[in-house]
Order: C-alpha cells, then structure tokens, then sequence
C-alpha cells in the first residue's frame, strides 16, 4: 500500500481563515490529506487559539477540491454527544464529496472539563467512547435509532442527510485495553508513535482487514521547519514543549497554564533533541522514516506556529513531499 503524506491544521496556533487558507496551500503543494485537531483550549496560550474544528473543516471542504480530510481527534462522550458527532461527520462527508473520515479517540481533560460534567478515568472513557462508536455506526446505517446505554441516551433519531459512500472511522488507542475495545470497532488505527508491535497486535484482533489490506494506520509528527535553526529551536520551545508529556499526561491535565507548568523545566534543546528543527530537510524525512517503516501508511506533518507557515507550504513541502515520497518508495 502507498504511503501517504498529509498536514495538520492546528487550531490551537492559527485562526479559522488562516486555516482554511492554508488548507488551500497544503493541497496545491501535493498533500494528499489534511487532519483537523479538535479542540476547545490550546495546550499552551502562547499558541494563542482554538476555533471551532467542524466550522473550519466544513469552510475547509468547499476551498479544497481533492485532499481528504479528517478530524485528528473527536472525543464523542464528553464536549459532543455521539449523535451530534454523527450528524457533524456525514453532513461534512457530503460537503467534501467524501474526502471525509472521521477519527475518533477518547479525548483530553484540556478539552472535554469546559461543559461541567468532571473528568473520568481511563476505563470509564473508553468504555463511553466505544458505546459512542456503536450509536454513531447505528446512526451511519441511515435507520432510526433508540438507544439506552450506560453512558448515553438517543432517542428516535436519524441521519436525514448521508453520504452514499460509508463514513469510515479511525480510533486512536495505545494499549491492551484500547486493542481489545476498539480493534475491531474502527476501520483505521490512529497512533501517537511508529510502533510496529501496535499496528501487529492491533491486526491480530480484526476480523476484517489489516492494515495495509484495506484499513490503514495514521500517525502524526512535528516538525518546525525556518531557515534559521535557532528561530525554529526557539517557535518548537515556545509552542510545542507540551509535546514532551506523552498522551497519559497529556490527557489529564486540565488548562493551558497547567501545561505551562507541567514544562517549565523543558529546556528548547530538549525540544530540539525530539523534534526536527530548522531548514534540513533531510533530517525531517529521517524523523519521519520510523513511521513507514513500522508500518504506518499515513502520516501527517504538524509544521509548529502560524509563523512561517504559508512559506513552508507554498515553497518548502512540494521539495520535502518528493524527498518523503522517493525515500517511502
């Protein structure tokens, strides 16, 4: 299966136009998909925003003509209710002529603490996430739905605007549990680092198609490319330290000055060590190369800041994309 090579709009470091204009950017430089994060806050006010995802996606779908595109990621349980989750996807697979999948995970305290209801353990959202997933297919088949769940109520509902074409679905997930919850609920794996074990382990408990036959593996890097190394060192630090947490801290801490203290001591070589920084582009597909290699047949970029973004996608990624894609074969 081809690799492909995709960007991410960040909401949490640019503003709603920007975004779609850079969408615009990612497309014509030769992108083949666009992921979108969904969030309520950014990890750190220094990124300074947080427009609403499904807005940006769907001025997004009317902008673009061919690059696919994908929420990176929706929790369903907590700030959305998976019948509004559903509606939300397939009215946006139809503006997008079915450029859409819709990726799933079971979310941050960051995002989901605003509307009031606490913030759960680990078994509890996922146990949420994978009803929300089970409401949401039903929801998919175009019947009308009741529900009474542990988590959820529906009543009577149905989607009265679908797309022909099914909606697929990608699950983030890391662990057992997550394998044994969602392996075989979701049509693709979304993953926060190239670990091959993941993706066979995750093929292991299909009882449709693996990866790369059929279902496919996304995976997600930053990068902060500038032609000044320390610029960019300085940008990553100042944006992105946040990253150094990994997902089990990252899922639970509640503000942006939560993570702003949670990283004081992340020193910008220490960001520098995990992140490629500045104008070598060789070192951005060497950075990128675990990703492949593992098994991965999705990847998307994140460049860090608003800064220096429309420069890297009009003159830098149509360079970087041949480097990545001849490297990938």
């Amino acid at each position: 299966m081809v690799t492909r090579f995709g960007c991410t709009l960040m909401t949490e470091q640019s503003g709603p136009r920007e975004l779609v204009r850079y969408a615009q950017q990612a497309e014509a430089a030769g992108f083949d998909f666009a992921v979108s994060s969904d969030h309520y806050s950014p990890w750190l006010a220094s990124q300074g925003h947080a427009p609403f995802a499904w807005s940006v996606l769907g001025a997004v779908a009317q902008a673009t003509e061919r690059i696919d595109l994908m929420t990176y990621i929706t929790c369903p349980t907590m700030r959305y209710h998976p019948a509004v989750v559903a509606q939300s996807a397939a009215t946006l697979a139809l503006l997008s002529e079915g450029r859409f999948t819709l990726g799933l995970g079971s979310g941050e305290n960051l995002n989901e603490h605003v509307v009031g209801r606490g913030w759960p353990a680990v078994p509890q959202r996922q146990a949420a996430l994978r009803e929300a997933i089970e409401i949401i297919r039903a929801l998919f088949s175009g019947d009308t739905v009741d529900h009474r769940g542990e988590y959820f109520q529906v009543d009577a509902a149905r989607l009265w605007d679908m797309p022909q074409e099914p909606i697929k679905i990608g699950v983030a997930l890391t662990g057992e549990r997550g394998l044994d919850a969602f392996a075989d609920l979701a049509d693709h794996l979304i993953a926060v680092a190239p670990d091959a074990e993941l993706i066979r382990r995750w093929n292991e408990r299909r009882s449709t198609s693996a990866v790369g036959d059929g279902a496919r593996a996304f995976g997600q890097i930053p990068i902060c490319w500038d032609r000044d190394r320390d610029k960019a060192i300085h940008r990553a630090h100042d944006q992105f330290r946040w990253f150094s947490g990994g997902c089990e801290v990252n899922a639970d801490l509640r503000t942006p000055a939560g993570f702003d203290a949670a990283t004081q001591y992340v020193r910008p070589d220490d960001v520098a060590d995990s992140i490629p920084c500045g104008p070598d582009l060789t070192a951005v597909v060497e950075a990128v190369r675990p990703f492949w290699e593992t098994g991965f047949t999705d990847i998307a970029l994140v460049q860090i800041g608003d800064e220096g973004q429309s420069e890297f996608l009009s003159d830098i990624a149509p360079e970087l994309l041949t480097r990545l894609r001849e490297a990938a074969g």
